[in-house]
C-alpha cells in the first residue's frame, strides 16, 4: 500500500492539547511534547551504545514460520500442518485496503511520516484515548511492535524500550514502509492460534484477507492489542464494540466516510467455524502423508516450511473407500468374526498414486495407529503370487505346468519343517493354475525351493517390499510381516506389467513461493519380467473365476485378478487383487493379534468388502482387459 493511498491525519490542535494537559497532568504532557524531539536526537546518540544488538538486514531473507497445506489429486484442502505458529505469509497486494487502514487507525496512525519512532505519537495516543474512555491508539510505532515481536524478550524494562526504539530506527533505514507492513500484518498475532492477516481473515470470517469488508477489517484489527479478549469467537460483544471505535477513528482520521461508517457498523457480521484447530478432513492420510514429508524433508519443513502438498488421494474414493471400510466392519461384526479392525489401501498401477486410504474403523482420536502404513501383518497365501511370479520368470514353469501336492519334509535350522494344505489333504499331480485358484500350500513351497528363497525374496524387493523377509522355507506361504500399502504397491506391478510402482501419497511438493521441491511424476521403468507378470495374472484370474475369491467378482463382469490370504491361526485375514486401473489390498484382524473366529479366511469375509469396494470406486470407468501372456513380448535384454 503505498503512502499517498492514506490522508494524513488531521493535527491536533494546541488548544484541545491545553484542556487535555490540564486534565491529565499538564506537566507530564508539555514534557512528552517538548522533549519529543531531544528524545529523538538522543536515541540516535544512544544507538552506539547498542552494537550488540541484531542486524536487521537479516530480515531481508527472513522466512517466518508458516503452515504447511495438504491437498488431494484434485486440490481440495484436506489438512493443515503446523507447529506453536499457524500463518500463511501474504504479500501485500493480498491484504485488503480496509484491513490496513483499519489496522494503521489503531496501531499507528503517522506510520508513513515517522522515522520508526514518533515520541509525540504517545502524546497523540494519550489524547486519542482520554477523548474515547479506553484505549483506541498505541503509543508504540508499528515498526516497534515489529521488531519486539522479532528480535527482543518479552520482558517491560527501560534498557529493552531504547533498544526497541533504535532497531526500529535501523529498520526503517533498511525497508521500505510497505514492506514493513507486509512483514507487520503476515508476523502479527491475532489470537485463537492464528498468526497473519490471511490465517486470520480465514479463521474468522472463513474468506481471504483480500476480500475483507471495512466492517470485517475493522473487527479484526481490534484484535490486535489484546486476542484473547477482543476476538469474536469468545466475546463478540465485546469485539463488536471494539469495532464500532476503530470505524469512528477512521472517520476521525479521513480515511472512511461517514456512510461507510455507518453501513459498516450495521453490517451482520458473519463470522466462520474457525480453522485455527480445524482437524483433518481424513487423519490417517495426512498422517501417512506427514511422515512421508518428514522422512524427506524433516519435521521443521513440514511444521513450519509452509509447504504446499498435493497428495495422490482422490477424497471422492476416500469417501467411498472409509464407507465401504465402516460398513464392512459392522457387518463382520454382525456375523461373529471377532475382527476389531480393517486396513484399506488403493493403488493406481499407472502411477504408483495411492487414491484411498483406511488406516482403521472407529473415531480416529480414540486409536490413531495407522494400520494401512505401520502394522505389518502376516499375508498368509497372499504371498503366493511372488513365488509364483519368480517360478514363471525362470522359464521352467507356465500355468499350466504340473506341480506335485505331496507330502514333503524340509530341514529348517535344527527342526524338520512338514507343511500341510489348509484342509489336510493331498490332491497329488495337479497344474500350477489348479494350485493357485484353490490355494494349496505344498505346491508354493516346492517353487520356492526350487528358485530359491534368496530369488524370491529378490524379485519382493523389485516390487516394493522393504519389510523384513526372512529366508524360511515357510516364506512362501506368508511368513513375512508386511503393511497393506506395500502388498497394494506390489500387486500394482501385475496390474500394470511389471512396470516400476513405488506406492505413494505425494504427487508434488511446493514451497510457499510456488517453487517445485518435489514431484513424483512417475517415469516408466520395466522392472519384472512382463511374460511371467501375466501368468501371474493369468492363474490369479482363477482365483475369481473358479476358487477361493469368487465372492470378490465384480458385478460389472470385467476381468479381475486377486489372491485370498489367512494366517493358520486365524490372526490375520486378506483380499489383495487388481483390474488395470486399480489394485487394492484390504486386511482384517485384531490389533492385539488375538485369534479371529475359526473359520474367518480371506475369501469368505474380505473378499465381498472388497468388491464393494470395487464396484463403487470403479463405477462409471471403462472395463480393460488384461493381456495374456501370449501376446506379451519379451523385451530385448542387453548382454
Amino acid at each position: 500500500m503505498a503512502s499517498n493511498s492514506l490522508k494524513q491525519p488531521r493535527p491536533v490542535k494546541r488548544d484541545v492539547l491545553k484542556t487535555v494537559a490540564k486534565t491529565v497532568g499538564g506537566t507530564m504532557l508539555a514534557a512528552v511534547l517538548l522533549g519529543g524531539s531531544a528524545i529523538a536526537g538522543g536515541l540516535v546518540g544512544l544507538a552506539l551504545s547498542f552494537r550488540d544488538l541484531p542486524d536487521v538486514r537479516v530480515l531481508k531473507g527472513y522466512a517466518p514460520t508458516e503452515t504447511s497445506y495438504i491437498y488431494d489429486i484434485n486440490g481440495n484442502l484436506i489438512a493443515r500442518l503446523h507447529g506453536d505458529v499457524n500463518r500463511e505469509v501474504v504479500p501485500l497486494n493480498r491484504i485488503s485496503p480496509h484491513l490496513k487502514r483499519a489496522v494503521l487507525a489503531i496501531e499507528d496512525a503517522y506510520f508513513y511520516t515517522h522515522k520508526g519512532v514518533d515520541p509525540s505519537g504517545i502524546a497523540r495516543a494519550v489524547l486519542v484515548n482520554f477523548r474515547s474512555g479506553e484505549t483506541v491508539e498505541g503509543g508504540s510505532t508499528l515498526t516497534q511492535q515489529l521488531v519486539k515481536n522479532l528480535f527482543l524478550p518479552n520482558e517491560k524494562s527501560i534498557s529493552r524500550k531504547l533498544a526497541e526504539a533504535v532497531l526500529a530506527m535501523r529498520v526503517e533505514q533498511v525497508f521500505t514502509k510497505d514492506q514493513i507492513l507486509a512483514m507487520y500484518l503476515n508476523q502479527v498475532f491475532w489470537g485463537r492460534n492464528t498468526n497473519g492477516a490471511e490465517t486470520a481473515a480465514q479463521n474468522y470470517f472463513n474468506k481471504s484477507a483480500a476480500d475483507l469488508t471495512l466492517a470485517e477489517a475493522a473487527m479484526m484489527a481490534g484484535i490486535i492489542q489484546a486476542p484473547s479478549v477482543f476476538n469474536p469467537f469468545d466475546s463478540y460483544k465485546t469485539a463488536k464494540h471494539r469495532q464500532g471505535l476503530i470505524l469512528d477513528r477512521m472517520l476521525e482520521l479521513g480515511w472512511a466516510t461517514p456512510e461507510e461508517v455507518k453501513v459498516a457498523k450495521a453490517q451482520p457480521i458473519k463470522l466462520g467455524k474457525g480453522t485455527s484447530y480445524e482437524a483433518s478432513r481424513v487423519p490417517y492420510v495426512t498422517q501417512a502423508v506427514a511422515a512421508e514429508l518428514e522422512e524427506k524433508f524433516g519435521k521443521d519443513a513440514v511444521l513450519k516450511g509452509g509447504l504446499r502438498v498435493q497428495t495422490t488421494i482422490d477424497l471422492k474414493m476416500q469417501r467411498i473407500a472409509e464407507e465401504v471400510a465402516n460398513q464392512g466392519h459392522r457387518e463382520l461384526v454382525d456375523r461373529g468374526a471377532y475382527a476389531d479392525q480393517l486396513a484399506l489401501v488403493a493403488v493406481d498401477p499407472r502411477t504408483g498414486f495411492v487414491k484411498a486410504l483406511v488406516g482403521g474403523v472407529g473415531p480416529y482420536q480414540n486409536n490413531q495407529f495407522n494400520r494401512a502404513v505401520q502394522a505389518r501383518r502376516q499375508l498368509g497365501s497372499s504371498f503366493k503370487p511372488f513365488v509364483y511370479y519368480s517360478a514363471f520368470a525362470t522359464r521352467d514353469y507356465a500355468p499350466d505346468s504340473t506341480i506335485q501336492d505331496t507330502p514333503v519334509t524340509y530341514s529348517d535350522g535344527d527342526e524338520p519343517y512338514v507343511p500341510r494344505n489348509y484342509d489336510n489333504t493331498f490332491m497329488g499331480p495337479i497344474s500350477i493354475r489348479q494350485a493357485v485358484a484353490v490355494s494349496r500350500n505344498i505346491p508354493a513351497i516346492r517353487l520356492g525351493q526350487y528358485v530359491g528363497i534368496k530369488k524370491v525374496i529378490e524379485d519382493c524387493r523389485k516390487m516394493g517390499i522393504t519389510s523384513p523377509l526372512a529366508p524360511v522355507v515357510s516364506l512362501p506361504l506368508g511368513a513375512a510381516d508386511v503393511t497393506p500399502l506395500e502388498i497394494a504397491g506390489a500387486y500394482a506391478m501385475f496390474a500394470n506389467g511389471g512396470y516400476k510402482v513405488r506406492a505413494t501419497l505425494i504427487a508434488k511438493v511446493t514451497d510457499s513461493n510456488g517453487n517445485v521441491i518435489l514431484d513424483n511424476t512417475p517415469k516408466r521403468e520395466l522392472l519384472l519380467d512382463p511374460v511371467a507378470v501375466a501368468e501371474v495374472t493369468d492363474v490369479l484370474r482363477g482365483v475369481i473365476n473358479n476358487g477361493t475369491g469368487t465372492s470378490a467378482a465384480l458385478s460389472d463382469g470385467r476381468p479381475v485378478a486377486g489372491k485370498t490370504g489367512t494366517t493358520s491361526d486365524f490372526r490375520d485375514a486378506w483380499f489383495v487383487g487388481y483390474v488395470p486401473q486399480l489394485a487394492t489390498a484390504i486386511w482384517i484382524g485384531n490389533d492385539d493379534y488375538s485369534p479371529m473366529a475359526n473359520g474367518v479366511t480371506g475369501g469368505v469375509y474380505v473378499a465381498p468388502i472388497w468388491r464393494n469396494f470395487m464396484d463403487r470406486a470403479l463405477a462409471g470407468s471403462p472395463v480393460q482387459n488384461f493381456p495374456v501372456p501370449s501376446e506379451v513380448e519379451t523385451p530385448n535384454k542387453k548382454g
